[in-house]
């Protein structure tokens, strides 16, 4: 049994709470059950409870067992002074205050209704399952599914702005060099994802406004500081490029010496860095205020029209230098700009709508329930336990409650838990 097991008894009053009685045999009686505290400190706030004929106002605490609250060393925070109730599943040890006094404790075990139990056993000791409910979660209603996914959304949206935050202030509070930051990231893929966001990061974002005129010297600032001009190629394009970058490092006292290695291996040619650097060069040359007209992009069709962009002509008849193929107009896919709306757009319209204050949660929603839902081995798999995901807002939900639910066995914390526990 885990603790978080007792947190829900006590929060939806899965117990008989009539006669109760501490383990001194004084009499309960129940008056505010308190709010469920998630940060550290006593587990219920605010409770109010009558003992004998004594009313308390105060905070609750919960422990598999009473002895817990010496492991948990309570006794020397001061925060848990004002604790009233002592709840645990198995009484072992009395527990007392500062003044000597016992603090009064409740044995819930004695009180539990035996089906809340039952669910609750069944769910958490499916060791053997990809997720503890695979059993039970298709029969879920569609009303509470979708509900919950939505939720969850938005909670990873929450996740993910942290980690914008942070770039945001590495980057001086400028939301055109953090775009730049997280497209260089998400246009690298998962293989070359940090490389690229690592190049990013190499130089200041001031010297791609300056050279928004010239394709090739983007090119050559974005492949030289990739490190993808350092080979003996005698090919024209490639000398010429090497050349722009010789001349843009002494110009700008640039270096690509902390630069992470791009990959090659295992990546299908439309995915190389190469045309991955020439497209993103390519975008920023077509756009000189591409933050704001993002910010302004209300739908997919809005969104295409920005990103619909290509590689530089050579690039055309090459996936790298020196090596000619057949010509291909290699153009950004439909697939790859939902994945940058999926990774970069929504959550930087998120984050840029909180900082001003502003709710675009609905524009969001719909936003992403007109993107295809990704294709990944967990999407896969709960599309066998039929909880298919219609959408990018619902793969991205299931995403979120995969990992930082199932796989934490958070069943308590989860609505579809929560469901299966009542039935």
């Amino acid at each position: 049994m885990q603790e978080d097991f007792l947190h829900y008894l006590w929060k939806y009053k899965k117990f008989e709470a009539t006669n109760l009685q501490t383990t001194n045999g004084e009499v309960v009686l129940i008056k505010n059950f308190g709010s469920h505290n998630l940060n550290s400190g006593p587990d219920f706030f605010n409770a109010q409870i009558q003992i004998s004929d004594q009313l308390w106002a105060g905070n609750v605490e919960l422990h598999l067992k009473s002895s817990d609250w010496f492991i948990h060393n309570h006794q020397n925070d001061t925060a848990y002074d004002n604790v009233i109730l002592h709840v645990v599943w198995q009484h072992d040890t009395d527990i007392f205050r500062e003044d000597n006094t016992v603090i009064p404790t409740l044995e819930l075990k004695n009180y539990v209704q035996l089906k809340a139990l039952h669910n609750y056993q069944n769910l958490i000791n499916n060791k053997e399952n990809w997720i503890n409910c695979q059993n039970q979660i298709s029969d879920i209603s569609a009303f509470v599914k979708d509900n919950w996914l939505e939720r969850l959304f938005f909670e990873r949206l929450e996740n993910k702005a942290q980690l914008i935050h942070s770039i945001l202030q590495q980057s001086k509070n400028n939301w055109e060099a953090l775009l730049f930051k997280m497209l260089a990231k998400n246009f690298g893929l998962k293989v070359n994802g940090d490389a690229f966001f690592s190049v990013a990061n190499s130089f200041d974002f001031s010297i791609v406004m300056k050279q928004q005129n010239s394709l090739q010297n983007l090119e050559a600032l974005f492949l030289g500081q990739a490190g993808l001009l350092e080979s003996d190629v005698q090919d024209a394009y490639f000398l010429q490029l090497q050349n722009d970058y010789k001349f843009l490092c002494q110009k700008f006292g640039i270096s690509n010496n902390n630069v992470i290695p791009m990959q090659f291996f295992r990546l299908r040619p439309p995915n190389f860095p190469t045309i991955r650097w020439s497209q993103l060069a390519n975008l920023y040359v077509e756009h000189k205020n591409l933050f704001s007209k993002i910010i302004d992009c209300k739908t997919k069709e809005d969104i295409y029209d920005v990103f619909k962009v290509k590689t530089s002509e050579y690039w055309d008849t090459h996936y790298t230098f020196g090596k000619a193929s057949k010509k291909v107009i290699k153009k950004v896919s439909t697939s790859f700009i939902h994945l940058l709306i999926i990774n970069t757009i929504v959550p930087l319209k998120f984050c840029y709508a909180k900082q001003q204050g502003k709710d675009i949660d609905e524009e969001l929603i719909q936003l992403l329930s007109q993107v295809s839902a990704e294709k990944n081995s967990i999407i896969d798999k709960f599309d066998s336990l039929n909880v298919k995901a219609t959408s990018a807002l619902q793969s991205q939900a299931l995403l979120q409650l995969k990992n930082e639910y199932c796989s934490k066995n958070k069943c308590l914390q989860c609505a579809i838990g929560n469901v299966i526990l009542t039935t």
